[in-house]
């Protein structure tokens, strides 16, 4: 997949768009994985995938993090993974995000080193990854 697709002659406006995804990913966690996957080189395949990324924005604008003060802080974690979720590899992607009741403080989507044999072994993956970066 990562060699697909012809090589754009003036990459100006593939960079300019994945400038703008990456600036988005700040209020919009979900699209991380993807803008990191596919805007890696300027081919006609890869920009067709951020336009789409952008089509998926425009059909969700209600979506996305909302930050305001809270009175009380408590720590809260989310962690999933998806049991070999790439075909090429079969390796799993996992995902994480730590709030304090509204505010989203950190998140990670990316896929596991190793590939995992079930989906109960990519689950504690995941959730020992997030452990590990709630004590860094």
């Amino acid at each position: 997949m990562k060699d697909e697709g012809q090589s754009l002659k003036d990459a100006m406006m593939f960079r300019q768009l994945v400038g703008s995804l990456i600036y988005l990913t700040i209020t919009r966690p979900e699209i991380c994985y993807s803008v990191g996957v596919f805007m890696h080189s300027p081919t006609t395949f890869h920009l067709d995938a951020g336009k789409r990324i952008l089509r998926y924005v425009k059909g969700s604008l209600s979506h996305g993090l909302w930050y305001k003060r809270c009175a009380m802080y408590l720590l809260g974690k989310f962690t999933d993974a998806n049991w070999a979720g790439d075909s090429n590899d079969r390796r799993s992607t996992l995902g994480n995000c730590f709030s304090t009741r509204s505010p989203v403080v950190s998140w990670c989507s990316k896929k596991q080193d190793i590939v995992a044999l079930s989906t109960i072994e990519a689950e504690y993956i995941a959730a020992t990854m997030a452990a590990q970066e709630l004590v860094d």
